[in-house]
């Protein structure tokens, strides 16, 4: 088995388009500071885990995000599915990823589903969020048609998500349970488990 590349799929954190059911109580301004505070917590722990490879696939200008050591795969159009298809696809190996949503991520969750893909009777991770999605996904394989017919942002993505890889035969190895932020009450309760990120700093500086 090859080694496992680290993914983390992101967009530009430009306000109104990042977040924006943090708004109300957060302006659009607000939200976007937010989304920029965990798109580099999230990016800071991935630099600080061994990996071979780090990936940024990025919808915007990165620019200004990029850290050293990482590459930038532009994302591909189409659906939320897509684009994570099109993110392994690009890569080409096996490869976990972990989206923008969830500042409180640390080192050891990316080592554990690391070390559970990396399994010889594993061909998949999922991690799941307390809204009913996911935190992240890896195979250790091509994985084609892995998000076909899944819907996303919805209460039972992490559901539907779970039985399609089952459809496709893959062993699926689970991660923790983590908290994406939403909502505001979503911010409240990840910076205060996660009190030393950026994002805590800065959701405490927006008062």
């Amino acid at each position: 088995m090859q080694p496992v590349a680290l993914l983390v799929i992101a967009k530009e954190p430009l306000a109104g388009r990042v977040k924006t059911r943090l708004t109300p109580p957060f302006s659009p301004a607000q939200a976007a500071q937010l989304a920029g505070a965990a798109l580099s917590d999230t990016l800071a722990t991935v630099a600080a885990t061994p990996a071979p490879r780090r990936v940024l696939v990025f919808e915007g200008d990165a620019s200004d995000w990029c850290p050293e050591g990482f590459e930038v795969v532009p994302q591909r159009q189409g659906e939320f599915g897509e684009r994570l298809q099109g993110a392994f696809d690009d890569v080409g190996q096996p490869a976990l990823l972990v989206g923008m949503d969830t500042p409180q991520l640390t080192c050891e969750h990316l080592r554990r589903a690391v070390q559970t893909l990396s399994r010889p009777d594993i061909d998949a991770v999922l991690g799941p969020t307390a809204d009913g999605g996911y935190w992240c996904v890896g195979f250790k394989s091509a994985a084609t048609g892995a998000f076909d017919g899944v819907p996303m942002s919805r209460e039972d993505t992490y559901v539907h998500q779970h039985r399609r890889l089952r459809e496709l035969g893959l062993r699926v190895g689970h991660q923790p349970l983590l908290r994406d932020v939403d909502t505001a009450t979503d911010a409240h309760v990840v910076a205060a488990a996660a009190p030393t990120t950026r994002f805590a700093r800065t959701l405490e500086a927006l008062g």
